[in-house]
């Protein structure tokens, strides 16, 4: 009996039927071959469970594609965590153009003349 393709598409499809997810980020991490993935998954269903809960249930959820493939990474977040850090990327990168300044004071490293 041949396995099926596992793909991004296919894994996304997976998360949303079975864990109702309301947004999946999936990313093969192989270079197209799909042996190891990478992922954001948001889903409602994580509400109230630690991070090893919310594993388990993806990992519950995929079973049988997991058992496929050779690396799988999960980052669970409820829809109110997603939007929570979502806003704060968002507000943290408002009004910033060109290279980060880190280290810096206004722009110039200390200690220099210019």
């Amino acid at each position: 009996m041949a396995q099926s393709a596992i793909t991004e598409d296919t894994l996304r499809a997976a998360l949303v039927e079975r864990l109702q997810a309301t947004h999946v980020e999936i990313q093969d991490m192989s270079g197209g071959c799909g042996q190891a993935f990478t992922s954001l998954i948001i889903s409602p269903q994580f509400t109230g469970k630690t991070s090893l809960k919310r594993h388990r249930l993806v990992n519950t959820a995929l079973r049988d594609e997991i058992a496929q493939i050779h690396a799988w990474s999960a980052r669970c977040q409820t829809p109110e965590e997603y939007a929570r850090d979502k806003q704060k990327e968002e507000s943290s990168s408002e009004g910033v153009e060109g290279p980060p300044l880190d280290g810096t004071e206004g722009g110039r490293v200390e200690g220099t003349t210019a």
